[in-house]
């Protein structure tokens, strides 16, 4: 593809499938959680190839290169191949990581739902002692 290709920055966050639709990548670029070329943008705004993109998500961040504008959505796999990431994004992103999986398992474990009978029987006996 030549350099004078474009397509829309929503349009390419969700065909390189960092978002699952097109809605919630624009609304992530409204939302100013995805910087093109160092400034806040629109979701309409255009992409070309070796645009610079800072993108924010899930306490997580990535800066990233555009290296391919793709035709239609493609599997994860070749989406890998739409951009290129820093080495010091990339290592960042591995210690933000890092923290947010020691601070999953430090949580305490809550399940969710109604106790079970037996549950239920051993509330019983501790509320009458």
């Amino acid at each position: 593809m030549s350099g004078e290709e474009k397509m829309r920055l929503d349009k390419w966050l969700w065909a390189a499938r960092f978002y699952k639709t097109r809605k919630l990548a624009a609304e992530a670029v409204a939302g100013g959680k995805v910087h093109l070329n160092g400034q806040r943008s629109k979701p309409g705004k255009e992409v070309r190839e070796g645009s610079r993109l800072h993108i924010s998500k899930n306490g997580l961040e990535w800066d990233i290169e555009v290296l391919v504008l793709p035709k239609q959505r493609r599997p994860a796999s070749e989406a890998a191949g739409f951009w290129s990431e820093s080495d010091d994004s990339r290592k960042r992103r591995e210690e933000q990581l890092a923290l947010l999986r020691a601070a999953r398992a430090a949580a305490p474990v809550h399940t969710e739902g109604r106790p079970s009978k037996k549950d239920r029987r051993l509330i019983h006996r501790f509320k009458q002692q």
